[in-house]
């Protein structure tokens, strides 16, 4: 029985400021019902399949804590559906990098972030497989 670990580790998290910047600078963006996101293909080779950050608007949400709060559900949400991206991004040959950034300022419960969460990952699924068949 082969069962693969759900795990988040370091060598998953975006943390470069160079590569952060420059997917701001020319990343392709989409937005979804919470969350905007902003994804490019990666500039350098990477550890993993993907590499991504979760960004809460102090904006929108003024306490730390209730920041801290969204950003582990939407890590948590992401460790556990993480492995169909995973798949395709193996199968295609393709790393990509993403923020993933919460818009709004109500705070949203762990199956409606889990939702839109799996519509990221499936709009992001769809998008990389577009554009390798293009180019």
């Amino acid at each position: 029985m082969d069962i693969k670990r759900e795990t988040f580790n370091k060598s998953e998290k975006l943390c470069s400021t160079k590569i952060i910047s420059g997917l701001f600078e020319n990343g392709n963006i989409f937005h979804n019902s919470l969350f905007k996101v902003v994804w490019g293909t990666s500039p350098v080779i990477l550890p993993s399949p993907a590499q991504v950050t979760f960004s809460v608007s102090k904006r929108g949400f003024r306490l730390a804590v209730t920041r801290n709060l969204l950003k582990r559900r939407m890590r948590e949400v992401y460790r556990k559906n993480k492995r169909f991206l995973y798949d395709h991004l193996l199968s295609e040959n393709i790393q990509i990098v993403f923020v993933i950034i919460m818009k709004g300022n109500t705070v949203a419960d762990f199956r409606t972030i889990e939702k839109s969460i799996n519509d990221v990952l499936r709009k992001l699924i769809m998008l990389t497989g577009k554009k390798e068949k293009i180019c």
